[in-house]
C-alpha cells in the first residue's frame, strides 16, 4: 500500500512585481494578495496599483489565482487592462 504523506501538491505561489521606475523623491511600496509595487511617482503608483487590482478583478471573474492561469491567459489579461508586452531591443 503507498503510503500518503497527507499533503496535497501545490503550485508555488505567483507574484505580479511592478516596478516604477521614475521618481519623484518619494519611497512608495504597495502589497495586494498576489502583487508588489515599489517606486515611482505618485502617477506612476496610482496608475500600477489600478492596473494590478483590475487583473485581480478579472481573475476573481474567472474564478482562478494568479498561480491557476497560464502565461497566454496572463498577457489576455493583462492586455485588457490596458497592459502590454514590450519585446526586449535587440540591437
Amino acid at each position: 500500500m503507498p503510503k500518503s504523506s497527507g499533503s496535497k501538491k501545490t503550485r508555488p505561489k505567483a507574484l505580479i512585481l511592478g516596478v516604477g521606475l521614475d521618481s519623484d523623491g518619494h519611497k512608495r511600496v504597495t502589497t495586494g494578495p498576489n502583487f508588489a509595487l515599489v517606486g515611482g511617482t505618485e502617477e506612476t503608483h496610482e496608475i500600477m496599483t489600478e492596473k494590478a487590482i483590475k487583473i485581480n478583478e478579472k481573475l476573481a471573474d474567472k474564478g482562478k489565482q494568479l498561480e491557476e492561469i497560464s502565461a497566454s491567459e496572463f498577457d489576455d489579461i493583462a492586455q485588457s487592462v490596458g497592459l502590454r508586452r514590450q519585446e526586449p531591443d535587440r540591437n
